[in-house]
């Protein structure tokens, strides 16, 4: 087909297409965050299992020798930073649902500044370890979730940071007095449908930090 056939097709669609056209581009962002936090789950469930069932099995009293853990200082300031993060993304979006886009936007970029401390602490955690990766069941554990708590703050950030430089240029094309949060227009609708699976990450994102700060740090 060429490029002038593609045009007349677009051209000549009916409003009752291109309205199917939009749900399911809608949807799609729906389904795709929800397949997103289902392809975590499955990875962080396996290191749970692997956790309990190492901790169960303590082969050769290798388990955790000496009781030593991973920085509890440390540990706690990462949870705390990204359970922050979390709470920002949740009540940012309930405020933008009120029609608070401002509200939105400053709980956004906080939430950001939050998971870019929580990533570089996590990271700085990984060089004061009084462990070696492979001296133990709890050594390896730890570097596996990590490195897992790692790349899961890279993809919150990259996501909430996406969606607020969207919101920027979204402002300047959408019709005056009209916002992000109510506007009709096809861009703003699939935006809202962007922002809710990505804060419904972030609630999952928040469930699995208190599940592994409880494991790793505190039992």
């Amino acid at each position: 087909m060429t490029a002038t056939a593609r045009r007349h097709e677009v051209m000549t669609s009916t409003p009752e297409e291109a309205e199917y056209e939009l749900r399911q581009s809608i949807n799609s962002y729906w389904t795709g965050g929800r397949l997103l936090v289902g392809m975590f789950t499955f990875f962080v469930a396996s290191l749970a299992f692997t956790y309990f069932y190492l901790r169960s099995s303590n082969s050769g009293g290798l388990w955790r020798p000496a009781h030593v853990t991973a920085p509890t200082g440390t540990g706690a300031a990462i949870f705390a930073f990204s359970a922050v993060a979390a709470l920002l993304a949740v009540v940012g979006y309930r405020r933008f649902q009120s029609g608070g886009v401002q509200d939105w936007k400053v709980a956004g970029w906080t939430a950001v500044m939050a998971l870019v401390i929580a990533m570089g602490l996590q990271i700085y955690q990984l060089t004061q370890l009084p462990f070696y990766p492979g001296s133990s069941g709890y050594a390896s554990t730890f570097i596996a979730w990590a490195v897992t708590n790692v790349f899961l703050l890279i993809c919150l950030l990259y996501w909430m940071e996406t969606l607020l430089a969207q919101s920027m240029r979204l402002r300047s094309a959408l019709p005056v007095g009209e916002t992000v949060a109510d506007s009709a227009s096809p861009r703003a609708q699939k935006f809202r449908g962007n922002l809710e699976s990505c804060t419904f990450f972030f609630q999952f994102a928040a469930i699995v930090a208190v599940l592994f700060w409880a494991l790793i740090y505190l039992i």
